[in-house]
């Protein structure tokens, strides 16, 4: 099969790789669609060390499973199902998770990729499997938001800023209004992506909050996300941590100790995120899901490139493995 492989700091080639074998309980899955992830960007740059190379990246999926032509999308998360966590139905900090695009799964910016049967969603026909890829992204913002909404106050506004416009930040955006928060602001300083976000995606934008806000989402985690959402943050609000930017300082933890404010770190999805997430795709209460750019696997690097230099509006690029 064809396989988009990373080989070094910035350095991706498309060429021939080992098909995968399914193992008890797996499937193939013929790839249609799979989106690149800021984590994908982390091990390009060289800045994830559970990504080394050589590697096929990608985790973000969708396509049919050989045998029987099921449409599906794809949780790249693997667990145990045995442990404390997987009983207690969380998943994703399960000791002996693995997810693929880290040894020793490789990824889906391939052709095919082997995964467990229970880790598949059927996908309805009248959802496109571009779309339905972003059910992955679209669950870890689901995820956070849940953590979010159940630790915010009930006596406080149903008011909510994301900092970060990328297909995290958006999809937070989505998905806390999908679950009754009434009024959202997306903070994005890339003036192409804001705009991008306002004319094509019909979200609120600005560069910078305009008032306290009592739910913040910093879906970017660099130190200076956390400093804001530090400054921002109402008293006695929360702040839902998704993005891995960087692990430097940032929060005002003085700040945060006397004003009671929540500091949650969100990691991925449980099973159950993956599924109710999927599931409001498909009934369409997170939008219409435009905002992608698709492309061929084979121009994989140069999305990488672009992705790189700003020169990308849309969230999310989907890369197509075939003709």
């Amino acid at each position: 099969m064809k396989a988009l492989i990373y080989q070094g700091v910035e350095t991706l080639a498309f060429e021939d790789a080992p098909e995968p074998r399914a193992k008890a309980g797996e499937v193939v899955v013929r790839v249609e669609a799979s989106g690149i992830c800021g984590s994908d960007m982390h091990a390009y740059l060289g800045h994830d060390a559970r990504r080394p190379a050589p590697l096929i990246l990608g985790h973000e999926a969708a396509g049919v499973v050989e045998g029987d032509g099921r449409r599906v999308t794809i949780n790249p998360l693997v667990s145990c199902g045995v442990c404390a966590a997987c009983v207690a139905g969380r998943e994703n900090i399960c000791a002996d998770r693995q997810i693929i695009s880290m040894p020793p799964r490789e990824g889906a910016f391939a052709q095919y990729v082997a995964m467990p049967e229970s880790n598949l969603v059927t996908v309805p026909n009248h959802v496109p499997l571009a779309k339905a890829a972003l059910a992955e992204p679209i669950a870890v913002s689901w995820h956070a938001a849940r953590l979010a909404l159940a630790a915010l106050s009930p006596d406080m506004e149903r008011r909510a800023v994301v900092l970060g416009g990328g297909a995290i930040g958006l999809a937070a955006a989505l998905a806390l209004r999908a679950q009754g928060i009434a009024e959202t602001c997306i903070i994005e300083p890339n003036a192409a992506r804001a705009a991008y976000l306002r004319d094509h995606c019909g979200e609120t934008v600005a560069a910078q909050a305009a008032r306290p806000t009592p739910l913040i989402v910093d879906a970017v985690g660099i130190s200076q996300t956390r400093a804001t959402a530090s400054q921002i943050v109402e008293p006695g609000g929360v702040i839902a941590h998704i993005g891995l930017g960087d692990h430097a300082d940032g929060l005002d933890v003085r700040r945060m100790t006397l004003q009671e404010i929540t500091f949650i770190g969100s990691y991925t999805y449980t099973a159950q995120d993956f599924r109710d997430t999927a599931q409001a795709m498909f009934d369409g209460k997170l939008g219409s899901l435009g905002w992608t750019e698709e492309r061929p696997l084979q121009k994989g690097a140069a999305a990488f490139q672009d992705i790189r230099s700003g020169a990308v509006a849309a969230p999310k690029v989907i890369l197509r493995p075939w003709p």
